[in-house]
């Protein structure tokens, strides 16, 4: 009699389980799938080499990333960054960006970011230096944007020098659309 209780018991066991974990998932579902979440803890959603690639009514291609000790303007003299501790180089991402027929637009220009980001997660957000060749925003009265006219742009970011190895490559992201994409090399 002892032997029957005992299975009896373990099943009993088994079925009480199986219910929890079955209601576990249930209720964490909604957790476990919603883009909102994910997006806000950072998940990347596309990985695309150089791109172009269309996000928020903008087409985005990664030219190239290279890294400087130094920058200099079209005369040959150094651009200071105010904050570029020691120990760190400046990388700059140059790439082709296209407003589309849907974005707003004000004055020949629109709002755009593109961070640079490393295989640990780490993130860098842009520069704005003043006498770049290129813009460094996409609200330039010098070098205007147009609608459906590719225009060039530059990301400027200072990181430590140590991370060069690691860079994946420039993020660009879209709330509504709830998606991140990383643009490599």
């Amino acid at each position: 009699m002892t032997r029957h209780r005992a299975v009896r018991w373990g099943v009993q066991l088994a079925l009480m389980l199986a219910l929890l974990s079955t209601s576990a998932f249930l209720m964490l579902r909604d957790y476990i799938d919603n883009d909102e979440e994910l997006f806000d803890e950072g998940r990347v959603t596309e990985v695309v080499k150089q791109g172009p690639v269309t996000i928020g009514d903008v087409e985005w291609k990664l030219d190239s990333l290279e890294t400087y000790t130094t920058l200099v303007n079209d005369e040959g003299e150094e651009i200071s960054l105010d904050d570029k501790p020691a120990g760190s180089v400046i990388v700059v991402a140059k790439m082709t960006v296209k407003p589309l027929d849907g974005l707003y637009m004000k004055e020949n220009g629109f709002s755009c970011t593109a961070s640079l980001r490393d295989d640990r997660g780490n993130q860098w957000q842009t520069k704005q230096p003043f006498k770049f060749a290129l813009p460094t925003y996409c609200t330039n009265e010098d070098q205007p944007f147009y609608r459906n006219k590719p225009g060039a742009l530059a990301g400027v970011y200072v990181v430590p020098e140590s991370a060069v190895p690691h860079l994946t490559g420039v993020v660009v992201q879209n709330l509504s659309e709830r998606r991140r994409i990383i643009l490599t090399p």
